[in-house]
Protein backbone atom coordinates (compact mmCIF):
# COMPACT_ATOMS: atom_id res chain seq x y z
CA UNK A 1 0.00 0.00 0.00
CA UNK A 2 1.12 3.54 -0.68
CA UNK A 3 1.89 5.55 2.45
CA UNK A 4 -0.18 8.66 3.33
CA UNK A 5 2.88 10.83 2.73
CA UNK A 6 3.20 9.45 -0.79
CA UNK A 7 -0.50 10.01 -1.44
CA UNK A 8 -0.18 13.61 -0.27
CA UNK A 9 2.97 14.08 -2.36
CA UNK A 10 1.14 12.75 -5.42
CA UNK A 11 -1.73 15.17 -4.83
CA UNK A 12 0.49 18.26 -4.68
CA UNK A 13 3.03 17.24 -7.31
CA UNK A 14 3.62 19.70 -10.14
CA UNK A 15 2.78 17.83 -13.37
CA UNK A 16 4.93 20.24 -15.39
CA UNK A 17 8.14 19.26 -13.58
CA UNK A 18 9.76 15.81 -13.62
CA UNK A 19 10.15 13.77 -10.46
CA UNK A 20 11.92 10.55 -9.58
CA UNK A 21 9.96 7.61 -10.92
CA UNK A 22 8.02 9.52 -13.58
CA UNK A 23 7.87 8.59 -17.25
CA UNK A 24 9.29 10.95 -19.85
CA UNK A 25 9.61 11.07 -23.61
CA UNK A 26 13.17 11.91 -24.61
CA UNK A 27 13.50 13.48 -28.05
CA UNK A 28 17.04 13.26 -29.41
CA UNK A 29 18.07 15.57 -32.25
CA UNK A 30 14.60 16.82 -33.15
CA UNK A 31 12.86 13.49 -33.56
CA UNK A 32 15.73 11.44 -34.99
CA UNK A 33 15.37 9.11 -32.02
CA UNK A 34 12.53 8.84 -29.49
CA UNK A 35 12.96 7.15 -26.12
CA UNK A 36 10.41 6.45 -23.39
CA UNK A 37 12.25 6.36 -20.05
CA UNK A 38 11.49 6.23 -16.36
CA UNK A 39 13.66 8.63 -14.40
CA UNK A 40 15.62 7.20 -11.51
CA UNK A 41 19.00 7.94 -10.00
CA UNK A 42 20.50 4.97 -11.85
CA UNK A 43 18.78 5.39 -15.23
CA UNK A 44 21.13 5.77 -18.18
CA UNK A 45 20.72 6.45 -21.88
CA UNK A 46 23.14 5.71 -24.69
CA UNK A 47 23.41 8.60 -27.14
CA UNK A 48 25.67 7.74 -30.02
CA UNK A 49 28.61 5.98 -28.40
CA UNK A 50 28.22 7.78 -25.08
CA UNK A 51 26.32 6.48 -22.08
CA UNK A 52 24.76 9.34 -20.14
CA UNK A 53 23.05 9.37 -16.76
CA UNK A 54 19.48 10.67 -16.64
CA UNK A 55 19.70 11.80 -13.02
CA UNK A 56 20.10 15.44 -14.05
CA UNK A 57 16.70 15.34 -15.74
CA UNK A 58 14.95 14.84 -12.38
CA UNK A 59 13.37 18.07 -11.15
CA UNK A 60 13.58 19.83 -14.52
CA UNK A 61 10.50 21.26 -16.24
CA UNK A 62 9.17 19.47 -19.29
CA UNK A 63 10.38 21.20 -22.44
CA UNK A 64 13.93 21.62 -21.12
CA UNK A 65 16.72 21.25 -23.65
CA UNK A 66 19.97 19.45 -22.82
CA UNK A 67 23.22 18.88 -24.64
CA UNK A 68 25.68 16.01 -24.34
CA UNK A 69 29.01 17.21 -22.95
CA UNK A 70 32.17 15.58 -21.63
CA UNK A 71 32.13 15.91 -17.84
CA UNK A 72 34.76 15.07 -15.26
CA UNK A 73 33.11 11.69 -14.61
CA UNK A 74 32.35 10.96 -18.25
CA UNK A 75 29.62 12.05 -20.67
CA UNK A 76 26.76 13.96 -19.07
CA UNK A 77 23.72 16.02 -20.01
CA UNK A 78 24.14 19.73 -19.46
CA UNK A 79 21.33 22.26 -19.59
CA UNK A 80 21.33 24.09 -22.92
CA UNK A 81 19.23 26.99 -24.15
CA UNK A 82 15.53 26.72 -23.52
CA UNK A 83 13.43 25.76 -26.52
CA UNK A 84 11.94 29.26 -26.64
CA UNK A 85 15.34 30.95 -26.67
CA UNK A 86 16.60 28.50 -29.26
CA UNK A 87 13.63 29.16 -31.52
CA UNK A 88 14.12 32.92 -31.19
CA UNK A 89 17.76 32.63 -32.19
CA UNK A 90 16.83 30.40 -35.11
CA UNK A 91 14.17 32.83 -36.33
CA UNK A 92 16.57 35.74 -35.96
CA UNK A 93 19.10 33.95 -38.12
CA UNK A 94 16.49 32.97 -40.69
CA UNK A 95 15.28 36.52 -41.15
CA UNK A 96 18.83 37.62 -41.92
CA UNK A 97 18.90 35.30 -44.93
CA UNK A 98 18.80 37.34 -48.11
CA UNK A 99 18.50 36.46 -51.75
CA UNK A 100 21.79 35.12 -53.00
CA UNK A 101 23.08 34.68 -56.49
CA UNK A 102 25.51 31.89 -55.63
CA UNK A 103 24.61 28.21 -55.70
CA UNK A 104 26.29 24.86 -55.09
CA UNK A 105 26.86 23.79 -58.68
CA UNK A 106 30.64 24.26 -58.48
CA UNK A 107 31.03 22.18 -55.32
CA UNK A 108 32.37 18.66 -55.74
CA UNK A 109 32.01 16.13 -52.93
CA UNK A 110 35.39 14.37 -53.08
CA UNK A 111 36.12 14.24 -49.32
CA UNK A 112 39.04 16.65 -49.63
CA UNK A 113 37.38 19.86 -48.45
CA UNK A 114 37.82 19.09 -44.72
CA UNK A 115 41.37 19.50 -43.42
CA UNK A 116 40.52 18.50 -39.85
CA UNK A 117 41.21 14.77 -39.39
CA UNK A 118 39.67 12.27 -37.01
CA UNK A 119 42.85 12.26 -34.94
CA UNK A 120 42.59 16.04 -34.55
CA UNK A 121 39.00 15.72 -33.31
CA UNK A 122 40.01 13.02 -30.81
CA UNK A 123 42.80 15.28 -29.59
CA UNK A 124 40.33 18.13 -29.08
CA UNK A 125 38.04 15.84 -27.11
CA UNK A 126 40.88 14.67 -24.89
CA UNK A 127 41.66 18.31 -24.13
CA UNK A 128 38.06 18.89 -23.01
CA UNK A 129 36.65 20.65 -26.07
CA UNK A 130 32.87 20.86 -26.14
CA UNK A 131 30.73 19.66 -28.99
CA UNK A 132 30.00 23.19 -30.13
CA UNK A 133 33.72 23.97 -30.25
CA UNK A 134 34.32 20.91 -32.43
CA UNK A 135 31.54 21.98 -34.79
CA UNK A 136 33.04 25.47 -35.11
CA UNK A 137 36.46 23.96 -35.78
CA UNK A 138 34.99 21.77 -38.54
CA UNK A 139 33.38 24.81 -40.13
CA UNK A 140 36.60 26.84 -39.90
CA UNK A 141 38.62 24.05 -41.55
CA UNK A 142 36.14 23.43 -44.36
CA UNK A 143 37.35 24.77 -47.69
CA UNK A 144 33.86 24.83 -49.22
CA UNK A 145 31.72 26.10 -46.34
CA UNK A 146 32.02 29.74 -47.36
CA UNK A 147 31.01 28.91 -50.93
CA UNK A 148 27.76 27.22 -49.90
CA UNK A 149 24.41 28.98 -49.86
CA UNK A 150 22.96 30.03 -46.52
CA UNK A 151 20.56 27.09 -46.60
CA UNK A 152 23.39 24.64 -47.28
CA UNK A 153 25.49 26.16 -44.52
CA UNK A 154 22.65 25.70 -42.06
CA UNK A 155 22.20 22.08 -43.13
CA UNK A 156 25.94 21.45 -42.73
CA UNK A 157 25.98 23.00 -39.27
CA UNK A 158 22.92 21.01 -38.18
CA UNK A 159 24.40 17.74 -39.45
CA UNK A 160 27.64 18.26 -37.52
CA UNK A 161 25.77 19.41 -34.42
CA UNK A 162 23.73 16.18 -34.35
CA UNK A 163 26.93 14.14 -34.51
CA UNK A 164 29.24 15.99 -32.16
CA UNK A 165 26.84 17.96 -29.93
CA UNK A 166 23.54 16.04 -29.85
CA UNK A 167 20.66 17.75 -28.11
CA UNK A 168 18.06 16.12 -25.90
CA UNK A 169 14.56 17.55 -25.49
CA UNK A 170 12.62 16.51 -22.39
CA UNK A 171 9.02 16.05 -23.55
CA UNK A 172 5.96 15.45 -21.45
CA UNK A 173 4.20 12.15 -22.28
CA UNK A 174 0.56 12.88 -23.01
CA UNK A 175 -1.91 11.63 -25.62
CA UNK A 176 -0.52 13.57 -28.56
CA UNK A 177 3.19 13.03 -27.96
CA UNK A 178 2.76 9.33 -27.15
CA UNK A 179 0.56 8.72 -30.20
CA UNK A 180 2.97 10.57 -32.50
CA UNK A 181 5.95 8.66 -31.13
CA UNK A 182 4.33 5.26 -31.60
CA UNK A 183 2.88 6.13 -35.00
CA UNK A 184 6.30 7.25 -36.20
CA UNK A 185 8.22 4.16 -35.09
CA UNK A 186 5.81 1.33 -34.22
CA UNK A 187 2.43 2.13 -35.81
CA UNK A 188 1.24 -1.51 -35.67
CA UNK A 189 1.31 -1.42 -31.87
CA UNK A 190 -1.43 1.21 -31.83
CA UNK A 191 -3.37 -0.15 -34.78
CA UNK A 192 -2.01 2.55 -37.12
CA UNK A 193 -4.00 5.11 -35.12
CA UNK A 194 -2.84 8.58 -36.16
CA UNK A 195 -3.04 11.51 -33.75
CA UNK A 196 -5.71 13.38 -35.74
CA UNK A 197 -7.78 10.18 -35.88
CA UNK A 198 -7.46 9.81 -32.13
CA UNK A 199 -8.66 13.37 -31.58
CA UNK A 200 -11.62 12.78 -33.90
CA UNK A 201 -12.59 9.69 -31.93
CA UNK A 202 -12.71 11.69 -28.70
CA UNK A 203 -14.66 14.50 -30.37
CA UNK A 204 -17.19 12.29 -32.15
CA UNK A 205 -17.83 10.32 -28.95
CA UNK A 206 -18.35 13.58 -27.05
CA UNK A 207 -15.85 12.69 -24.32
CA UNK A 208 -16.24 15.44 -21.72
CA UNK A 209 -15.91 15.79 -17.97
CA UNK A 210 -18.11 13.53 -15.81
CA UNK A 211 -18.76 11.15 -18.72
CA UNK A 212 -18.93 7.38 -18.34
CA UNK A 213 -17.18 6.10 -21.45
CA UNK A 214 -17.26 2.47 -22.56
CA UNK A 215 -14.08 1.57 -24.46
CA UNK A 216 -12.90 -1.45 -26.41
CA UNK A 217 -9.17 -0.81 -26.61
CA UNK A 218 -7.12 -3.31 -28.60
CA UNK A 219 -4.45 -0.76 -29.53
CA UNK A 220 -2.16 -1.09 -26.53
CA UNK A 221 -3.96 1.31 -24.19
CA UNK A 222 -3.44 4.57 -26.09
CA UNK A 223 -7.21 5.02 -26.46
CA UNK A 224 -7.89 4.34 -22.79
CA UNK A 225 -5.19 6.77 -21.74
CA UNK A 226 -6.44 9.49 -24.08
CA UNK A 227 -10.00 9.17 -22.73
CA UNK A 228 -8.80 9.22 -19.11
CA UNK A 229 -6.67 12.28 -19.86
CA UNK A 230 -9.69 14.06 -21.33
CA UNK A 231 -11.88 13.16 -18.33
CA UNK A 232 -9.29 14.59 -15.94
CA UNK A 233 -10.25 12.51 -12.92
CA UNK A 234 -14.02 12.83 -13.38
CA UNK A 235 -16.40 10.17 -14.64
CA UNK A 236 -15.19 6.70 -15.58
CA UNK A 237 -13.57 4.96 -18.52
CA UNK A 238 -14.56 1.28 -18.56
CA UNK A 239 -12.34 -0.89 -20.74
CA UNK A 240 -14.35 -3.96 -21.68
CA UNK A 241 -13.04 -7.09 -23.38
CA UNK A 242 -14.16 -10.35 -24.95
CA UNK A 243 -13.32 -13.68 -23.37
CA UNK A 244 -11.46 -14.07 -20.09
CA UNK A 245 -8.17 -12.22 -20.72
CA UNK A 246 -8.27 -8.41 -20.72
CA UNK A 247 -6.54 -6.57 -23.52
CA UNK A 248 -3.14 -5.08 -22.62
CA UNK A 249 -3.10 -1.39 -21.76
CA UNK A 250 0.57 -0.89 -20.97
CA UNK A 251 0.72 2.52 -22.66
CA UNK A 252 -1.53 3.92 -19.90
CA UNK A 253 1.42 3.66 -17.53
CA UNK A 254 3.38 6.23 -19.53
CA UNK A 255 0.85 9.02 -18.92
CA UNK A 256 1.96 9.71 -15.30
CA UNK A 257 -1.64 9.70 -14.15
CA UNK A 258 -2.38 10.66 -10.57
CA UNK A 259 -4.04 8.27 -8.12
CA UNK A 260 -7.40 9.91 -8.68
CA UNK A 261 -7.28 9.41 -12.44
CA UNK A 262 -6.05 5.82 -12.09
CA UNK A 263 -9.06 5.02 -9.92
CA UNK A 264 -11.31 6.15 -12.76
CA UNK A 265 -9.83 3.61 -15.20
CA UNK A 266 -11.58 0.28 -14.68
CA UNK A 267 -12.06 -2.99 -16.51
CA UNK A 268 -15.02 -5.28 -16.90
CA UNK A 269 -15.55 -8.31 -19.16
CA UNK A 270 -18.35 -7.99 -21.68
CA UNK A 271 -20.06 -11.05 -20.20
CA UNK A 272 -20.50 -9.23 -16.87
CA UNK A 273 -21.93 -6.14 -18.52
CA UNK A 274 -24.28 -8.18 -20.69
CA UNK A 275 -25.43 -10.35 -17.79
CA UNK A 276 -26.22 -7.22 -15.81
CA UNK A 277 -28.12 -5.80 -18.74
CA UNK A 278 -30.19 -8.88 -19.60
CA UNK A 279 -30.11 -10.88 -16.39
CA UNK A 280 -28.29 -13.73 -18.14
CA UNK A 281 -24.71 -14.58 -18.93
CA UNK A 282 -23.77 -14.35 -22.58
CA UNK A 283 -20.56 -15.81 -24.01
CA UNK A 284 -19.53 -14.18 -27.27
CA UNK A 285 -17.32 -16.40 -29.35
CA UNK A 286 -14.64 -18.81 -28.25
CA UNK A 287 -11.27 -17.76 -26.87
CA UNK A 288 -9.51 -19.03 -29.97
CA UNK A 289 -12.00 -17.20 -32.19
CA UNK A 290 -11.68 -13.91 -30.39
CA UNK A 291 -8.06 -12.94 -30.08
CA UNK A 292 -5.03 -14.90 -29.06
CA UNK A 293 -3.26 -12.25 -27.05
CA UNK A 294 0.01 -14.12 -26.89
CA UNK A 295 0.12 -14.47 -30.67
CA UNK A 296 -0.25 -10.71 -30.99
CA UNK A 297 2.91 -9.93 -29.10
CA UNK A 298 4.94 -10.16 -32.30
CA UNK A 299 2.70 -7.53 -33.83
CA UNK A 300 3.24 -5.04 -31.04
CA UNK A 301 0.49 -5.92 -28.52
CA UNK A 302 1.76 -7.78 -25.50
CA UNK A 303 -0.03 -10.35 -23.43
CA UNK A 304 -1.09 -9.51 -19.87
CA UNK A 305 1.72 -11.62 -18.43
CA UNK A 306 4.45 -10.44 -20.76
CA UNK A 307 6.75 -7.48 -20.43
CA UNK A 308 5.17 -4.23 -21.62
CA UNK A 309 6.35 -2.68 -24.86
CA UNK A 310 6.44 0.79 -23.37
CA UNK A 311 8.72 0.58 -20.36
CA UNK A 312 10.56 -2.63 -19.55
CA UNK A 313 10.39 -3.32 -15.81
CA UNK A 314 12.71 -6.31 -15.55
CA UNK A 315 15.49 -6.16 -18.13
CA UNK A 316 17.41 -3.57 -20.07
CA UNK A 317 16.66 -3.22 -23.75
CA UNK A 318 19.74 -1.98 -25.58
CA UNK A 319 19.07 1.21 -27.47
CA UNK A 320 19.14 0.86 -31.23
CA UNK A 321 21.13 3.01 -33.58
CA UNK A 322 18.64 2.83 -36.46
CA UNK A 323 16.18 5.39 -35.13
CA UNK A 324 13.71 2.87 -33.74
CA UNK A 325 11.73 3.57 -30.63
CA UNK A 326 13.95 2.72 -27.67
CA UNK A 327 13.03 1.52 -24.22
CA UNK A 328 14.74 2.39 -20.95
CA UNK A 329 14.23 0.12 -17.94
CA UNK A 330 13.42 1.28 -14.45
CA UNK A 331 15.26 0.08 -11.38
CA UNK A 332 13.14 -2.39 -9.44
CA UNK A 333 14.88 -1.49 -6.20
CA UNK A 334 13.79 2.13 -6.25
CA UNK A 335 11.25 2.85 -3.47
CA UNK A 336 9.59 5.59 -5.52
CA UNK A 337 8.90 3.18 -8.36
CA UNK A 338 7.40 0.72 -5.94
CA UNK A 339 5.08 3.47 -4.79
CA UNK A 340 4.05 4.17 -8.37
CA UNK A 341 3.31 0.48 -8.91
CA UNK A 342 0.88 0.55 -5.98
CA UNK A 343 -1.43 2.82 -7.95
CA UNK A 344 -2.56 0.63 -10.79
CA UNK A 345 -4.98 1.64 -13.48
CA UNK A 346 -7.40 -0.92 -14.85
CA UNK A 347 -8.78 -2.52 -11.70
CA UNK A 348 -11.99 -4.53 -11.93
CA UNK A 349 -15.10 -2.34 -11.91
CA UNK A 350 -17.08 -2.44 -8.69
CA UNK A 351 -20.53 -3.98 -8.62
CA UNK A 352 -21.94 -0.64 -7.53
CA UNK A 353 -20.60 1.05 -10.67
CA UNK A 354 -21.87 -1.76 -12.88
CA UNK A 355 -25.34 -1.46 -11.36
CA UNK A 356 -25.26 2.28 -11.98
CA UNK A 357 -24.37 1.72 -15.62
CA UNK A 358 -27.20 -0.82 -15.84
CA UNK A 359 -29.65 1.80 -14.69
CA UNK A 360 -28.38 4.82 -16.63
CA UNK A 361 -26.25 3.37 -19.42
CA UNK A 362 -22.90 4.64 -20.64
CA UNK A 363 -22.70 8.16 -22.00
CA UNK A 364 -20.57 7.18 -25.02
CA UNK A 365 -18.80 4.29 -26.72
CA UNK A 366 -15.43 4.15 -28.48
CA UNK A 367 -14.13 1.04 -30.22
CA UNK A 368 -10.66 0.47 -31.63
CA UNK A 369 -10.49 -3.27 -32.28
CA UNK A 370 -8.71 -4.06 -35.54
CA UNK A 371 -8.76 -7.82 -34.89
CA UNK A 372 -12.48 -8.18 -34.15
CA UNK A 373 -15.36 -7.87 -36.60
CA UNK A 374 -16.93 -4.45 -36.05
CA UNK A 375 -20.58 -5.53 -36.36
CA UNK A 376 -20.25 -8.56 -34.08
CA UNK A 377 -19.05 -6.38 -31.21
CA UNK A 378 -21.19 -3.31 -31.89
CA UNK A 379 -24.46 -5.25 -31.74
CA UNK A 380 -23.51 -6.46 -28.26
CA UNK A 381 -22.22 -3.14 -26.92
CA UNK A 382 -24.76 -0.70 -28.33
CA UNK A 383 -27.56 -1.77 -25.92
CA UNK A 384 -25.28 -0.82 -23.04
CA UNK A 385 -25.42 2.86 -24.06
CA UNK A 386 -28.05 5.30 -22.92
CA UNK A 387 -30.40 6.59 -25.57
CA UNK A 388 -29.05 9.53 -27.61
CA UNK A 389 -25.52 8.54 -26.64
CA UNK A 390 -22.86 8.97 -29.36
CA UNK A 391 -20.45 6.26 -30.45
CA UNK A 392 -17.32 6.16 -32.62
CA UNK A 393 -15.66 3.10 -34.14
CA UNK A 394 -12.16 3.10 -35.61
CA UNK A 395 -10.86 0.60 -38.13
CA UNK A 396 -7.92 0.60 -40.47
CA UNK A 397 -10.13 -0.56 -43.38
CA UNK A 398 -13.48 0.72 -44.60
CA UNK A 399 -15.29 -2.52 -45.45
CA UNK A 400 -15.91 -3.73 -41.85
CA UNK A 401 -17.32 -0.30 -41.00
CA UNK A 402 -19.49 -0.23 -44.12
CA UNK A 403 -21.00 -3.61 -43.18
CA UNK A 404 -21.59 -2.42 -39.63
CA UNK A 405 -23.21 0.79 -40.86
CA UNK A 406 -25.55 -1.14 -43.17
CA UNK A 407 -26.66 -3.45 -40.35
CA UNK A 408 -27.26 -0.53 -38.02
CA UNK A 409 -29.46 1.11 -40.63
CA UNK A 410 -31.43 -2.09 -41.19
CA UNK A 411 -31.97 -2.58 -37.47
CA UNK A 412 -32.87 1.10 -36.93
CA UNK A 413 -30.48 1.16 -34.02
CA UNK A 414 -28.78 4.51 -34.68
CA UNK A 415 -29.08 7.76 -36.59
CA UNK A 416 -26.58 10.22 -37.96
CA UNK A 417 -24.42 7.41 -39.25
CA UNK A 418 -21.39 8.49 -41.23
CA UNK A 419 -17.99 7.10 -42.16
CA UNK A 420 -15.20 9.65 -41.99
CA UNK A 421 -11.72 9.40 -43.43
CA UNK A 422 -9.35 11.69 -41.50
CA UNK A 423 -6.92 13.74 -43.56
CA UNK A 424 -3.83 15.49 -42.28
CA UNK A 425 -1.16 17.55 -44.00
CA UNK A 426 1.86 18.84 -42.11
CA UNK A 427 3.70 21.94 -43.22
CA UNK A 428 7.22 23.17 -42.72
CA UNK A 429 6.92 26.86 -41.85
CA UNK A 430 10.21 28.73 -42.30
CA UNK A 431 11.10 32.02 -44.01
CA UNK A 432 11.35 31.39 -47.77
CA UNK A 433 10.92 27.64 -47.13
CA UNK A 434 7.24 27.09 -46.32
CA UNK A 435 5.89 23.99 -48.00
CA UNK A 436 4.24 20.65 -47.16
CA UNK A 437 6.58 18.11 -45.65
CA UNK A 438 8.26 15.82 -48.10
CA UNK A 439 7.22 12.65 -46.25
CA UNK A 440 3.75 12.44 -44.73
CA UNK A 441 1.24 9.80 -43.76
CA UNK A 442 -1.28 9.45 -46.58
CA UNK A 443 -3.75 7.29 -44.70
CA UNK A 444 -5.31 7.55 -41.24
CA UNK A 445 -7.95 4.82 -41.22
CA UNK A 446 -11.72 5.32 -41.00
CA UNK A 447 -14.23 6.24 -38.28
CA UNK A 448 -17.88 5.20 -38.14
CA UNK A 449 -19.88 7.51 -35.88
CA UNK A 450 -23.51 7.85 -34.96
CA UNK A 451 -26.07 8.22 -32.17
CA UNK A 452 -27.98 5.40 -30.52
CA UNK A 453 -31.79 5.61 -30.65
CA UNK A 454 -34.77 3.66 -29.40
CA UNK A 455 -36.65 2.24 -32.39
CA UNK A 456 -40.40 1.62 -32.53
CA UNK A 457 -39.82 -2.14 -32.43
CA UNK A 458 -37.96 -1.77 -29.13
CA UNK A 459 -40.83 0.29 -27.72
CA UNK A 460 -43.30 -2.44 -28.63
CA UNK A 461 -41.21 -5.02 -26.80
CA UNK A 462 -41.32 -2.83 -23.71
Amino acid sequence: MMSPNKLQEDSYRNPRVTWEGCSVLIDINDGDRLVFARLTASSTLKIGNKKCSLQRLIGCPFGSLFQVENGTKGPCLSRALSTTEGNNLQEKGDFQIKDESKDNRTLVDNNTAQSLTGEDIDEMRSQGATGDEIVEALIANSATFGKKTSFSQEKYRLKKQKKYAPRVLLRRPFARSICEAYFKKYPARIGFLRVDTLSLLLSMANVTAHSDVLVVDMVGGILTGAVAERLGGTGYVCNTYLGVAPYPMDIVRIFNFSNEICKRIVRSPLTDLRSVQNGTSVQIGLPEDICNVESQSNEGISSPNSLPHTISMEEAVPPSENGMLDLIPETAASPVIKACKATKAGEKASQEAINLWKENGFSSLIIAAPDVDAWSIVKELLPLLSYSAPFAIYHQYIQPLATCMHNLQLGKMAIGLQITEPWLREYQVLPSRTHPLMQMSAFGGYILSGTRICSSDQLKLK
